[in-house]
């Protein structure tokens, strides 16, 4: 077996099993704590550099390193004999995703939602859930990747591939649906969260491995660093939640009505990629990270073009905000989805 594998084969823990729990406690805590501690959260919403706050920066580094201990460079090459769940993922984030989220957003923010919404706030959402849907998820992804007992490696080159490819397409793709010509993409946020979220985790989950040495050892390490990656997101919920509590409280309808389309391009993208990898005979380990790859989103980054291209206190800012708060929730469902129906995927794979 990889390394993966041993890692994977360890049984939940009790923050795993009851994770739903404490991201609810942990999301009532967080909008109390914005409400009751205005001043701490307004620090550590300033500890930031290029749209990037270091608070949460250090928590995700902290989800991802577990993961990354567990990267077999050795395997990496055996990734081009299974080319299909890199193959699903870039086909659903670049060909597909961006597409219908702002698709969705015109049907509901245009049609279904026109009587409540007037139309400069309704282009304002449009444009910020195309933004959205434009930036495919990073760090996280190694969160859900491990939840699901997905392949470490597999995951590490499906989001390396993806950041390669962001760098690329994210602007054209964005100028191309929002019809502008022009867009300040801030570069040194995308460089500086790649940087953050996957490189430095990565040598330093290296370095472990290095000093480890022997499989066993490297299991048993990843086993006991797991509380580590849960503990890390449940804080993580609980800024996220303090520093937009206010605007939870002060706008529910709105929010509520931002949240709509992102639910159904959410659940429908990973209903796509999930289908299609089972249909397709992907291995499970491979296929539920490929799924929640092209469900989730790179956040920090549409939250920073936004508020560049819009203002801090725009609709489309809001937006993107909105799908940082509906993400943690959404994603633990489908996290214990796709646990539910590993078996399905068992003698299937090629």
């Amino acid at each position: 077996m990889t390394d993966a594998t041993v890692q994977n084969s360890a049984p939940m823990g009790v923050f795993e099993r009851y994770l739903t729990l404490w991201i609810l406690l942990a999301i009532a805590g967080g909008i109390a704590l914005g409400n009751f501690a205005p001043g701490l959260v307004q620090g550590i919403a300033g500890a930031e550099i290029a749209s990037i706050n270091f608070v949460i920066a250090v928590l995700i580094w902290a989800m991802v390193f577990p993961m990354m201990v567990g990267v077999d460079f050795g395997a990496v090459s055996g990734i081009a004999k299974q080319p299909k769940g890199l193959v699903l993922t870039l086909v659903v984030n670049w060909l597909i995703k961006p597409f219908t989220m702002a698709l969705l957003a015109v049907l509901f923010f245009d049609y279904i939602f026109a009587p409540f919404i007037s139309p400069e706030d309704a282009s304002q959402y449009i444009a910020g859930l195309i933004l959205l849907g434009a930036a495919p998820c990073t760090a996280m992804v190694f969160v859900w990747s491990q939840l699901t007992k997905g392949d470490a490696t597999y995951t590490l080159v499906q989001v390396s591939v993806n950041d390669l490819i962001m760098v690329f397409a994210f602007a054209p793709i964005v100028a191309l649906l929002l019809g502008v010509t022009e867009i300040h993409v801030p570069w040194q946020t995308l460089v500086l969260a790649t940087l953050l979220y996957v490189v430095l985790p990565l040598l330093a989950g290296l370095w472990v491995r290095r000093k480890l040495g022997t499989p066993d050892r490297i299991a048993e390490f990843s086993a006991r660093a797991k509380p580590l990656s849960v503990g890390g997101l449940i804080v993580t919920v609980v800024i996220l939640f303090a520093l937009q509590g206010n605007v939870i409280l002060d706008r529910p309808i709105v929010i509520g009505l931002i949240a709509v389309p992102i639910l159904v391009q959410s659940y429908g993208m990973f209903a796509l990629a999930y289908g299609a990898a089972y249909l397709w005979r992907v291995p499970h380990r491979i296929a539920a990270p490929c799924a929640l790859i092209g469900t989730s989103n790179f956040f920090e980054l549409a939250v920073a073009v936004a508020i560049s291209l819009f203002g801090l206190n725009s609709g489309a800012a809001l937006a993107t905000v909105v799908g940082v708060l509906v993400e943690v929730p959404v994603m633990l469902s489908l996290v214990a989805f796709a646990n539910r129906t590993a078996v399905k995927f068992e003698g299937r794979a090629q």
